[in-house]
């Protein structure tokens, strides 16, 4: 099931539908993300913290702020952000996921907001948010302009963005594709098109042309001799990207 709008490939809901009910298990369909999400969040912590001029070393640095976290999947990322002292909002087309998600923050105790909408569904209302995270989700959108023009409007004066996704290019076709999900198993087959990966130009333009102004890209390695994750200056295959609402 999902929310019929511009950007949502109904495909790509399908699938990660079918893998709903393994959001919260760390060797489960999700184990990639799980692997990952150290480096993630510690880079968001980090740089939201700069952005806004909060300390690293409160327990609940960003209390007073917004997040809307587009494409929330289970809660990954957004239950860490509300532990932060974020008032968080996930949204995701899939409604099952959502519902796992919800399941979880009422089994921990967290107060989210999981709602079953898309970007431009809540960029139609007068909402907007200080931070705004879209993780691993433009390369499974249907329509990215229509995505970041949506970003863009939700993204509060003096706000920020951070993006992740994966860049079009013939390593990342080897390893995230190839790689991940033919050889290691990490994800699913079909999880990625390498034909809807984005550059960094094209995702920096885009985010620039909707009003936001690239700060930083960093990449992100595995090294599979360590089995690690890492922040990295290599663009080639997975990168972040940090912007703000001037």
């Amino acid at each position: 099931m999902f929310a019929s709008a511009a950007t949502v490939d109904p495909q790509e809901i399908d699938r990660f539908a079918a893998q709903a009910n393994a959001w919260w298990d760390p060797e489960g369909s999700f184990r990639a993300l799980h692997r990952l999400n150290p480096i993630r969040l510690g880079f968001i912590r980090q740089h939201l913290a700069a952005h806004f001029g909060r300390s690293v070393s409160s327990l609940r640095p960003f209390e007073g702020l917004t997040l809307l976290d587009i494409g929330c999947g289970g809660g990954l990322v957004a239950e860490p952000m509300s532990r932060l002292g974020f008032a968080v909002t996930g949204i995701d087309a899939d409604l099952e996921a959502i519902s796992a998600a919800r399941m979880h923050a009422e089994a921990t105790g967290l107060a989210i907001d999981y709602r079953v909408a898309t970007a431009e569904s809540i960029a139609a209302t007068p909402q907007q948010f200080d931070a705004l995270l879209a993780l691993e989700v433009i390369e499974h959108v249907a329509d990215p302009y229509v995505f970041l023009r949506s970003v863009g409007s939700l993204v509060r004066e003096g706000g920020a963005f951070i993006g992740a996704t994966l860049n079009r290019t013939g390593r990342s076709f080897a390893s995230a594709v190839i790689g991940a999900e033919y050889l290691l198993g990490w994800l699913s087959r079909g999880t990625h098109d390498w034909r809807k990966f984005v550059r960094p130009s094209e995702l920096v333009l885009g985010l620039r042309r909707n009003g936001l102004s690239p700060t930083e890209l960093m990449g992100i390695s595995y090294n599979l001799i360590r089995a690690e994750w890492s922040l990295s200056q290599n663009l080639e295959i997975n990168y972040m990207v940090v912007a703000a609402r001037r």
